[in-house]
Order: structure tokens, then C-alpha cells, then sequence
């Protein structure tokens, strides 16, 4: 979608949301409106190397719940793939990263991420004991990683991360299946997060971007309504989807 956007000049892209706007019900565009308040790039989640279409698909239905915009995937063994009926229509609201060209996919979305300034939190049962509740979100954005189902985070995220996190457990079983750890530990940061003065709300030109993408994806036939209106505007070309 952001491909597309670089085709329209910056002052058009405000009209073509308000043009999109005018076909979308009250209730639709409340419901987008709320959902845009509480979204936020704060926080973002990293999966590495799922290898279960059930769990990584529930993690971005997660992930879309607690209002996280972006999720990287990192791809060097294991090709993510969505099961359509656990991840229900999430990934037309969220922005889905995917790093799987490179033998060092890993190293390479971490060193992308703190050139984005994150830090890298890790999640593992073997971290060290820190309550998850005094996490101190204050020091800057938080990309937590997730490891694979069997062998969970791998050496070099456990060797470049900035900081371990692990849920509290007093049970005789030592995690918690992915999907459920993701879903702990958004509830309990981004509860904390919103009740902050933080930055944690998007820019208004993140909340613009998005609004283009949402109300575009809430239309039965966009293209068409697109391709009339950059007529109108004057702009002939464009990148098909």
C-alpha cells in the first residue's frame, strides 16, 4: 500500500481520504476513527521463524486486538504462512514486515529496528526474574521478539537483544504457547502504555497514511472509485495492487 501512496502528491492524499470518506457509513467510520485513537507504533512485535500457520496467524489477530500497528516476521527457516480462518481479516489492518532474503534475516531486522530507534526486548522462560508489570516502558520503543514454537528466541537474538523479559509461571510447565505469551504481555504493556503520558499515539500523518488504507479496504470496489477520482486530480498513473 505505501508503494501506492508514493504515486499520490502529499496535498492529494487528504482529498482522496475525504473522497473515500463519503462512501463509507457513520458506523463504519466511527469504528475506524476509535481504532485509529488507540493505535500505536510504541510498541511492535518480532516473530522468528514460526513454523505454525495457527500461531503466527493468531498473533496478528493479537496484535490488531491490542491496537500494534506493525509486526516484522523473520523468515530464514521456516516461510510464514496465514491461516485465513484463525487470522481473521487482521492482516487488512495491520502492516506486516517480512524479512526472508537474506541468510542473517535475523541480525539484519534487529540492526533495522534500532536504526529505527527500539529496543530489543526478548521474550524467554529462561530470562532472567523481572516483573513484566514494572517493565519500564519510559526508556524508549520496545520491539519484543518472539522465538520459534520448539526452540523459542534464537543465539543471536539472545546476543543482540538489549534487554530479556519472561511471563511469571508457577506452574510445572515452562512457557505458555506463543499465541497466549503475545497476548500476556500486549494486555499487560499496552494497559500501561495508554494510562502514560508517553508518546505512544501515531503522528497525524501516520493517522492520515492509515485512514487511506483502512477506508480503502472497507470499500467493495476501490480501484474503481480510485482510478475516477485520480483522474479527476490529474493523476494518470498509478501502481496496481
Amino acid at each position: 500500500m505505501s508503494r501506492m501512496m508514493s504515486r499520490i502528491p502529499p496535498q492529494a492524499l487528504s482529498q482522496v481520504v475525504n473522497h473515500f470518506r463519503s462512501f463509507l457509513t457513520d458506523q463504519r467510520i466511527e469504528l475506524i476513527d476509535r481504532n485509529l485513537s488507540n493505535r500505536t507504533r510504541y510498541l511492535t512485535v518480532v516473530l522468528e521463524d514460526l513454523f505454525q500457520p495457527q500461531n503466527g496467524s493468531a498473533v496478528l489477530r493479537t496484535c490488531d486486538c491490542f491496537g500494534i500497528q506493525d509486526v516484522h516476521v523473520i523468515e530464514t527457516r521456516n516461510r510464514f504462512k496465514v491461516n485465513a480462518e484463525v487470522v481473521r481479516g487482521a492482516t487488512r489492518w495491520i502492516d506486516l514486515h517480512r524479512y526472508r532474503h537474506e541468510s542473517d534475516n535475523t541480525l539484519k531486522t534487529i540492526q533495522h529496528l534500532k536504526t529505527q530507534g527500539y529496543r530489543v526486548v526478548a521474550t524467554s522462560p529462561h530470562a532472567p526474574d523481572a516483573d513484566l508489570e514494572q517493565f519500564d516502558l519510559s526508556a524508549g520503543k520496545v520491539a519484543l521478539v518472539f522465538g520459534t514454537e520448539r526452540e523459542g528466541i534464537s543465539p543471536v537474538v539472545q546476543a543482540h537483544a538489549d534487554e530479556l523479559i519472561k511471563i511469571p509461571m508457577v506452574g510445572f510447565t515452562e512457557s505458555f504457547n506463543i499465541s497466549v505469551s503475545v497476548a500476556i504481555i500486549l494486555h499487560v504493556l499496552t494497559t500501561a502504555l495508554r494510562k502514560s503520558d508517553l508518546p505512544w499515539q501515531l503522528s497525524d500523518q501516520e493517522k492520515l497514511s492509515l485512514l487511506y488504507a483502512w477506508y480503502r479496504n472497507s470499500l467493495k470496489t476501490p480501484e474503481l472509485i480510485e482510478r475516477r477520482f485520480f483522474s479527476q486530480l490529474g493523476i494518470e498513473e498509478r501502481i496496481e495492487i
